[in-house]
């Protein structure tokens, strides 16, 4: 179905978005995958069958304003269906390519056969009649039923799986736009306020709780040693999804609360938490308070899923780590060697 368009590219301008109304599809179905998902906007703006278009959209970069709008309908409906963030960037690069994330209608002699709208959708493949292909809501929607049905969706190329949707006649056209559509999605999530929780956990067995290592000393730095004193006080606290204390976490929970305590805002949710403040090259390079990243059961070394702290070492200098694992766990500290093999990133949120 892919066009050859003059699309408009160019770096994305890292502006804060302004979204003066937004009406949110109701999803009467989760189509996200097991383990469950859950992303809200809050607070929350919705209509049910609502057909309305966001407006006030600031441009991001050479995407206009009616761009980022289509993006942002896209991005809204992925939330409101429980696809995971992913399913999200396939779906805004896909409509990138597809249409330069124009709503179009047909185009005449110029048409790619019967295709229209942000994803280019034909009637003649069963994508819906023409006027529901040109609702930006329902062309999202028939995206993502279509994406989830591909087996292993969440740990293939982006490319790949745009392809599998598609059917289209350029199957490497849609790799190009990956980067702007992470960036896009970024700003149009924190431009909603979406938040997104995940039931999937550390994906590991179950481990025995270490304890306070022998010989541990909190940090000297006075904020850091706030923030590894609350967390080591949640200790034995059940974990359950989307909490954020003071009786229960999970495990981006704990961690946004623990930085909360010692004067740091960072965001809700591991994706987003694997961006904030700076990298840290090793682990040996660690200090109190670092954010260390895996997979976890629902993640992928690229996009992990699963976030705990790093607290210190022992006398012996073995490194320890506190973390929220998953449901029918407690908040412990295990030593960080049972991570070492599948560390996919490492987040220092204050420099």
């Amino acid at each position: 179905m892919t066009r050859r368009w003059p699309i408009l590219a160019g770096g994305l301008a890292v502006v804060a978005l302004a979204p003066s109304a937004l009406i949110v599809f109701v999803a009467l179905a989760m189509l996200g995958a097991s383990p469950a998902m859950d992303c809200a906007i809050n607070p929350p703006r919705v209509s049910p069958g609502a057909t309305a278009v966001p407006n006030g959209w600031a441009g991001q970069g050479s995407w206009t304003s009616e761009q980022v709008g289509n993006a942002a309908i896209i991005v809204a409906v992925g939330a409101e269906l429980h696809v995971p963030r992913y399913g999200w960037e396939i779906a805004v690069a896909t409509a990138m390519q597809e249409s330069a994330l124009r709503n179009l209608g047909h185009l005449g002699e110029k048409n790619d056969h019967d295709s229209l709208g942000l994803f280019q959708q034909r009637p003649s493949k069963d994508w819906g009649i023409p006027e529901q292909i040109l609702d930006p809501r329902y062309a999202a929607r028939k995206f993502y039923e279509r994406l989830v049905t591909l087996g292993g969706w969440q740990t293939r190329p982006l490319t790949q799986v745009a392809q599998a949707v598609q059917r289209s006649a350029f199957p490497d056209a849609y790799a190009k736009w990956q980067p702007e559509a992470q960036q896009l999605v970024a700003l149009i999530s924190d431009g909603l306020n979406i938040v997104c929780t995940s039931d999937g956990g550390d994906g590991l067995p179950s481990l025995e709780d270490d304890g306070l290592p022998d010989g541990f000393v909190l940090p000297s730095d006075a904020q850091l040693r706030a923030v590894v004193a609350f967390a080591l006080g949640q200790l034995g606290k059940p974990y359950v999804w989307g909490a954020e204390g003071p009786d229960s976490y999970d495990c981006s929970g704990l961690m946004m609360a623990s930085w909360a305590e010692g004067g740091q805002k960072i965001p809700r949710v591991t994706a987003d938490q694997m961006r904030t403040g700076v990298a840290v090259a090793s682990l040996s390079a660690m200090r109190p308070g670092d954010l260390i990243f895996i997979p976890g059961s629902d993640g992928t070394m690229s996009r992990p899923g699963h976030v705990g702290m790093y607290i210190g070492v022992d006398r012996s200098g073995r490194q320890y780590l506190i973390q929220a694992p998953k449901t029918g766990d407690i908040v412990k500290v295990v030593a960080v060697s049972s991570w070492s093999r599948q560390v996919a990133a490492i987040r220092r949120p204050k420099p």
